[in-house]
């Protein structure tokens, strides 16, 4: 059972399921934007790309945040997607990742973009 990201009830009043794609897409938002130290059974878990968020926009932290993120990905969903990709742009005040990946059990290849507002310029 893949459950849906965030967190949710359907319609039947149970916990609502996603399927392959909606799934593998939530697990790797929570990596991406949960801070190590957030989740008090697993305080390693995350990429600290929030911590990102809220320096200046600029080519060092765009780097910075590709290489957390690439990281990060690879130690906690090395199982389930073989990354392709990464890119990290900052415009004006969002950071925006990416991510190209296959999927193991299938080989399907994914993108996916997320978006975060930062510090204003």
């Amino acid at each position: 059972m893949n459950l849906d990201y965030p967190y949710r009830f359907d319609a039947r009043g149970a916990t609502a399921e996603a399927d392959e794609e909606a799934y593998l897409r939530g697990l790797i938002e929570q990596v991406l934007f949960t801070a190590p130290g957030e989740r008090l059974m697993r305080p390693e878990f995350g990429s600290g790309i929030q911590q990102l968020l809220f320096a200046p926009n600029s080519p060092e932290v765009a780097a910075t945040a590709q290489f957390l993120v690439q990281g990060a990905l690879q130690q906690w969903l090395g199982d389930l997607i073989a990354l392709q990709s990464v890119q990290v742009e900052t415009a004006d005040s969002t950071l925006r990742v990416t991510i190209a990946y296959a999927v193991r059990r299938t080989g399907q290849v994914q993108t996916a973009t997320f978006e975060r507002a930062g510090a204003a310029p």
